[in-house]
């Protein structure tokens, strides 16, 4: 099976076999800029993946997209995007599929596939009822509930958790809400967010136009003050959004993942602090969990989904 794991900063193309990655390649790319000329590339990555295995695609049994935006899995087409890819919507990829790999496709977002490899063989193993919480350039959610993820007729239910509005009067969102998680704590805020928590200090990243957690979690490092009140500050964000999908969808387990979790013995310990004293779940417990499966995690989502699906 050929999988592919398109977000706003990168793709990975992956030729996986059972629960075995036999070859994977990741480039870096633009999400500001379009998909349509990315396809070529794509094509050409999984043609030389399928060369180094020694594989035909004649062997292989499906294509697998995970995309960064809202898809209808069952129309096979992207449905909205933000300010990632925005030519997507318009773009026939079964068709493109169909007449470059000759295979079945199949299309989910991509934090959507990355729960279910979490659930195929990873941090929400064993647990019917999941969410799965993705920090990096922006934030990814998705549900799980009886094994099954959560759809709706317009794609929306269970795939934009990072656009759940936390905060009252907080920032404009790219997605044109108010306060959304996304625009409080992610990358694509972080620098006005930094210059909010600075005042009038001299931080480290105050004459930074743009940067994101590894420059933030650098300055932490070297004690500026500005930095650690951002973490804090996005701390505080990450443990409300979790606390609202906690109660909206009862999950056994909430899992984490992202870039941004290179860093989890900092984050999870205080968000878990915080969902035990503030989550409504009627004395019980809910554990959060670092992903098993990291930036791979969507490749092995994409086999249960071709599992359950061909």
């Amino acid at each position: 099976m050929l999988a592919i794991d398109l977000g706003g900063s990168h793709v990975t193309c992956a030729v996986v076999q059972g629960e075995t990655i036999l070859a994977i390649k990741s480039l870096g790319v633009d999400g500001g800029s379009n998909l349509e000329p990315l396809l070529p590339v794509i094509v050409q990555t999984m043609t030389g993946l399928l060369r180094t295995v020694g594989i035909c695609l004649a062997d292989c049994s499906a294509v697998v997209l995970g995309f960064c935006g809202i898809v209808s899995a069952r129309e096979k087409r992207v449905l909205a995007t933000n300010a990632k890819f925005d030519d997507a919507p318009g773009l026939d990829l079964n068709r493109w599929c169909e007449q470059e790999f000759h295979l079945p496709f199949l299309l989910e977002n991509d934090t959507r596939l990355a729960l279910l490899g979490e659930y195929r063989c990873g941090a929400a193993r064993g647990s019917a009822d999941a969410v799965m919480i993705t920090l990096g350039s922006g934030i990814g959610g998705a549900a799980l509930l009886d094994g099954h993820l959560l759809q709706s007729r317009h794609g929306l239910a269970g795939t934009i958790g990072g656009h759940l509005p936390v905060v009252l009067e907080g920032r404009l969102c790219t997605c044109g809400n108010i306060g959304c998680a996304e625009s409080e704590a992610s990358t694509v805020s972080l620098p006005d967010v930094y210059r909010q928590q600075a005042g009038g200090l001299a931080g480290l990243l105050a004459d930074r136009e743009r940067f994101g957690f590894a420059e933030l979690f650098e300055a932490m490092d070297r004690q500026d003050q500005p930095a650690a009140s951002t973490f804090a500050h996005c701390l505080h964000v990450w443990s409300l959004l979790t606390v609202g999908l906690i109660h909206a969808y009862g999950p056994e387990v909430v899992v984490f993942g992202g870039s941004v979790m290179k860093r989890a013995a900092e984050i999870l310990p205080p968000i878990q602090l915080y969902v035990d004293a503030h989550a409504w779940t009627s004395g019980r417990k809910v554990p959060l969990r670092l992903a098993a499966h990291g930036s791979d995690a969507a490749l092995f989502g994409a086999i249960q989904l071709a599992e359950a699906d061909l």
